[in-house]
């Protein structure tokens, strides 16, 4: 059954998107995990997935046009179905279906928003939604469900944030975008869920959604739902489950009152009311919230009237901030051990730097460079600049600064390309390609306890040693208090990684897809050397260039490295 893919909500301040390029044509099959489409937003140039396998039939948009969010932008179905009733609202008509069939024989229609990374949704005459687990960066495949705000028979509002979703980046809000009643929470808090499987249902007070999960549970989500008289037994296991849900609801955490609208340093807010609060220049933390469970909505930022908090209130906060838990280990002469649950950033590590290290073939280039220079303009500098300059984003500003000379190593290895009517985005073969970017995009990877994440400082090679580090002191921040956003942590052409400030004096990293190259930063180190007829104490800091050989030789990364040392010997070099 054709099913219509809508214009996806990418960002939280996006009104429509424009489509940069299609990447299949109508006729052209399509896989669940294809991309469809490029489209760039207020924020990005992202990818939309449509999630559904089957024909491309219709594209609503053409290449360079736009449309707003929830517009039907591309149908997906069996080839030669009729859908072009799904564009006037209706269900479109099965291929298979014979014209003399009768209308009480037809199996009721369903038809959804597909791909929709908010707010994926399934609808049944009008009467209930299906929400899905959004996809909420470009390397989530799943995300964990910390908290529902909302609980079964809660009303729900168009832009409230129903629940609280931790993917491989950050903890991220999910917005269900539709009124009605909460009918139904397939994913209880604490569990994950995968992109877009169903993790709600919301509606009309008292619609029977059992057709939904029977759909899902029989794999007929895409298709007509069964009319048999008698049910399979996932049928009825979803309909008793749906029943056990309407009868006792989980008791989620969100059931509580909520004294503060900061949880865990996130400030609970609607977008819309984070939005106005943007726009007054208010801070939104220090708004009192009236929503449900303390949430800040509309009306509170209209009437927010400043006011400094109690001190003695503060302080009481953090006498009673709880104390750190220590890992008690096991008696002398017993074995023991603790078996830690994987966090959604810990298993994107686990993949994506495992299919780089055993797809990309890495070569290393070591080279040692004098910093005595360095570090006699960063005090010099340090006493003008308006933010403390950093010796990482002294390399950051002489990595961006070399990348315009040596531009192959601002490039990516990128795989053959679906077959489209995109216009040949390979070469004349078809197959594989490189892509040498002509903006510098510079990823700074940071460690956290969860993990390690990679801010990016966009267009580095324009920006001053201050702006570099001011921007990178605040993607720095936003990552360690879980606010990093996909397009904070997105779109590197090359990246530095730094271990130096924890006394590692060499070390080799594994490249950060889709990048050509990583150049590790060991510390600064005091070398004894021979000068005239004596000797004296200079300062050396070693650095390793990771290096993809599919797409840069020995001879280029050694080049690039020589402009590096360059610059850092003699910063001012880098900086006219």
């Amino acid at each position: 059954m054709a099913v219509a893919i809508r214009m996806p909500l990418l960002s939280d301040t996006m009104t429509e998107g424009k489509i940069i390029q299609w990447n299949k044509k109508v006729g052209d099959k399509v896989k669940s995990d294809d991309v469809l489409a490029e489209v760039e937003t207020d924020k990005a140039t992202m990818e939309v997935v449509g999630y559904e396998e089957g024909t491309l039939l219709y594209i609503g948009v053409e290449a360079g046009n736009s449309a707003k969010i929830n517009d039907v932008i591309a149908v997906v179905g069996k080839e030669g179905e009729d859908y072009k009733p799904l564009l006037n609202g209706a269900a479109p008509k099965p291929a298979e279906e014979k014209q003399d069939q009768k209308p009480e024989s037809i199996p009721p229609q369903v038809s959804f928003k597909s791909g929709d990374p908010i707010a994926a949704g399934i609808e049944v005459t009008g009467a209930a939604k299906v929400i899905r687990m959004p996809l909420l960066s470009d390397t989530m495949t799943e995300g964990k469900i910390i908290q529902w705000n909302k609980k079964v028979g809660d009303a729900v509002k168009a832009d409230d944030t129903i629940a609280e979703v931790e993917t491989d980046k950050a903890t991220m809000e999910v917005v269900g975008y539709e009124e009605g009643t909460l009918l139904y929470i397939g994913v209880e808090a604490g569990k994950a869920a995968k992109v877009n499987d169903i993790i709600a249902i919301v509606g009309k007070p008292g619609t029977d959604v059992s057709s939904f999960l029977a759909a899902e549970a029989t794999g007929a989500v895409t298709g007509n739902l069964a009319m048999d008289d008698h049910k399979s037994e996932k049928t009825e296991s979803a309909e008793q489950e749906l029943n056990t849900s309407k009868i006792s609801p989980q008791p989620f955490a969100t059931e509580g009152h909520v004294e503060d609208n900061n949880v865990n340093g996130r400030v609970k807010a609607s977008p819309l009311a984070k939005r106005l609060a943007a726009e007054k220049g208010i801070d939104i933390s220090k708004v009192n919230g009236t929503g449900d469970g303390g949430r800040i909505i509309k009306k509170d930022v209209d009437t927010y009237v400043p006011a400094a908090p109690p001190a003695a209130k503060e302080e009481s906060k953090k006498e009673a901030a709880p104390p750190k838990v220590v890992q008690a280990f096991t008696q002398t002469g017993q074995e023991g051990y603790t078996d830690i649950p994987l966090t959604q950033m810990r298993k994107t590590i686990a993949r994506r730097l495992s299919e780089s290290n055993f797809t990309a073939p890495h070569f290393y280039l070591t080279m040692e460079i004098n910093m005595d220079n360095a570090l006699t303009s960063r005090v010099s500098i340090n006493e003008v600049s308006p933010v403390k300059i950093s010796f990482n984003d002294l390399v950051i500003k002489a990595c961006a600064t070399a990348l315009r000379q040596h531009p192959a190593v601002n490039s990516s290895w990128m795989p053959a390309p679906a077959r489209s009517g995109s216009g040949g985005r390979a070469g004349t073969d078809g197959g594989e390609f490189i892509r040498q970017n002509n903006h510098i995009h510079i990823g700074s990877a940071i460690a956290l306890p969860e993990g390690l994440i990679v801010p990016v400082i966009r267009f580095a090679d324009q920006k001053s040693l201050s702006q570099i580090a001011s921007e990178a002191k605040e993607l720095y921040d936003k990552a360690r208090n879980k606010k990093i956003q996909p397009q904070d942590f997105t779109g590197n052409t090359f990246t530095v990684s730094n271990l130096g400030m924890m006394d590692i004096e060499e070390f080799t990293a594994i490249i950060n897809p889709p990048d050509s190259a990583i150049l590790a930063v060991g510390r600064i180190k005091e070398v004894v050397v021979k000068k005239g007829d004596g000797f004296t104490v200079s300062n050396f800091m070693k650095v390793t260039l990771s290096c993809d050989h599919r797409s840069v030789d020995g001879a280029v990364g050694a080049a690039f490295l020589q402009t590096v040392k360059k610059f850092l010997e003699n910063p001012v070099t880098m900086l006219v």
